[in-house]
């Protein structure tokens, strides 16, 4: 033996991911108390060995696309690693999907979030876990198919397999609208819906970006004679025989490489309209908005995992002489990375009780929704690639090596940033709101305000961009400056009301009064650190 194995860190497995006094005080404060005991069940299994090596296994497995059998035959099936089904098995029976629709008790769609939020073992099975979930509002503008579907949708059962939807346990599903010309600009789709005199249409066309084909039923979008229309597509039609959704292949991608994504030809499909002809837009967008409440979801979850994986690593590694958490830089890289986790997560979850309480009939917070949500997929999903940048450099060469897991992170970290609507999609839509829904920012700066008086620096950041609005010239070229000093101010809010005092301040003092770097860990000196550390270092179940 020529050496001696020490000061290395020991596994981060054995804890409770939603050992996270955010997440908990939020999911009480947001009305889902009720949900606690599930969500920690869910977070010790998370952050167990088992559930860890599922996701380390779907992700250095991935999909394979079958496009024919042995004899020819066309089949069009993506085969996944075990370790997937075992992800979506407890995804689904845990209701990261649909359930929430059947539930109704308040704080549902909070306790929902919260699941999703805690259950970060692999990022690429969420897409389908999210877009069932999404699929539900879309769908109920056809009360009709909503009654045949909606309670499939919603069932906490996972059942893989190509088989005649309405014949089965439990369906999933997806979406598909990109086309090689359009991308985010869906009214440019070129793919032909035909009215057939049985009340079905008929699909021609290519989606460039279909994730999750294997799901039982998507929602699509095609121009039908009367203009964008969106529709209901099974995998399977009711005979039992496949739909032609032909998948020429699969994507190689960066990151979120355990979920398939696919490109789609639709070669005569058959299809059911959802809602009117012309309104597929207006239809979508309900879905939209549902799977861009999980990008900021997925965002902040993987903050959270960046600087817990960091903070864990420092508190066991030394370095000349000490360890690192107990070195003063270490500890304000460590405090600034979860400075930024901590206002995403109180973000998200204010976002969910907006959700959960607009469903429910609150018009003000549907007017909150509408805008907060936009503001803060922007500004919450851009910046988590810098966040797992940071928190994959604490680990040193060791976060550069595939083992540790931070590679991973950080490939994955750029994806909720352009899913529905990339930052320029995303910071124009704000500005679309604010123009044709003025109610709507009302309502976010009726949120702001609760923290009037509480802290100066907030009042004052609310005072700019106030004074920023007013500017009407030049408003879309500072969009993204606008939308971002939005963010902050929500985010700043919600910290002086509910967060830890220290938070809250090392927040104010340099996200909003400006006294800040450009990278983390560059807090001003004299704030209190420890509290902030103490609340992010995971501790061993």
């Amino acid at each position: 033996m020529t050496h001696e194995v020490f000061n290395q860190v020991p596994p981060l497995a054995g804890h409770d991911t939603a050992d996270d006094a955010v997440l908990l005080d939020g999911l009480a404060r947001e009305g889902a108390g009720w949900a606690e005991p599930e969500v920690r069940e869910l977070g010790r299994l998370a952050g167990g060995e088992q559930a860890q090596d599922w996701g380390r296994l779907a992700n250095e497995n991935p999909p394979v696309l079958r496009t024919h059998d042995r004899y020819g035959h066309r089949v069009d099936e993506v085969e996944f690693h075990p370790a997937w089904h075992k992800l979506m098995t407890v995804a689904v029976t845990h209701g990261l999907h649909g359930s929430a629709w059947a539930d109704s008790r308040e704080g549902a769609h909070v306790a929902r979030a919260a699941k999703f939020y805690t259950w970060r073992v692999d990022a690429g099975h969420g897409c389908p876990v999210s877009m069932t979930y999404a699929a539900v509002p879309a769908l109920r503008q056809s009360p009709d198919l909503a009654a045949q579907y909606e309670p499939l949708l919603a069932k906490p059962e996972y059942d893989f397999g190509l088989r005649a939807p309405l014949t089965k346990n439990a369906l999933l599903a997806g979406m598909s609208m990109t086309e090689k010309q359009g991308g985010s600009d869906v009214r440019a789709n070129t793919t032909e819906a035909a009215p057939q005199p049985d009340g079905t249409y008929r699909l021609t066309g290519h989606k460039w970006f279909t994730s999750a084909p294997m799901c039982d039923v998507f929602l699509t979008l095609a121009q039908a004679p009367g203009g964008l229309t969106c529709f209901l597509v099974p995998r399977v039609l009711p005979d039992g025989t496949l739909n032609p959704l032909r998948l020429m292949r699969l994507k190689d991608k960066l990151g979120n490489r355990s979920n398939a994504s696919s490109e789609v030809e639709y070669d005569n499909a058959v299809a059911w309209p959802v809602g009117d002809e012309g309104r597929g837009v207006r239809t979508i967008i309900e879905m939209v908005n549902m799977t861009r409440l999980d990008c900021v979801i997925g965002a902040a979850s993987g903050m959270r995992l960046g600087v817990t994986t960091a903070a864990h690593h420092a508190a066991h590694r030394k370095a000349f002489g000490k360890y690192l958490i107990d070195q003063p830089l270490m500890r304000n890289v460590l405090a600034d990375l979860a400075i930024e986790s901590e206002a995403a997560t109180i973000t998200m979850l204010r976002l969910a009780g907006a959700t959960d309480r607009s469903v429910r009939g609150d018009e003000s917070e549907t007017a909150f929704k509408r805008l907060a949500l936009a503001i803060s997929k922007y500004w919450i999903c851009k910046r988590w690639p810098a966040h797992a940048a940071e928190s994959l450099e604490c680990l040193g060469g060791n976060g550069y090596v595939e083992e540790s897991g931070m590679p991973r992170l950080f490939r994955e970290s750029p994806l909720n940033s352009i899913w529905e609507g990339s930052g320029n999609v995303a910071a124009l839509d704000v500005l679309r709101a604010m123009a044709k829904e003025p109610q709507t920012v009302d309502a976010v700066f009726a949120e702001i305000e609760r923290a009037a008086g509480a802290d100066a620096r907030l009042d004052a950041a609310v005072r700019e961009v106030k004074t920023s609005l007013a500017d009407l010239a030049t408003i879309e070229v500072r969009a993204r400056r606008i939308v971002e000093r939005l963010a902050l101010a929500l985010q700043g809010s919600l910290l002086v009301r509910h967060g830890h005092p220290a938070v809250a301040d090392a927040f104010c003092a340099t996200r909003l009064a400006g006294d800040w770097g450009t990278a983390f860990g560059t807090l001003p000196a004299g704030l209190d650190l420890s509290p902030v550390i103490d609340r992010t270092t995971p501790k061993a179940g």
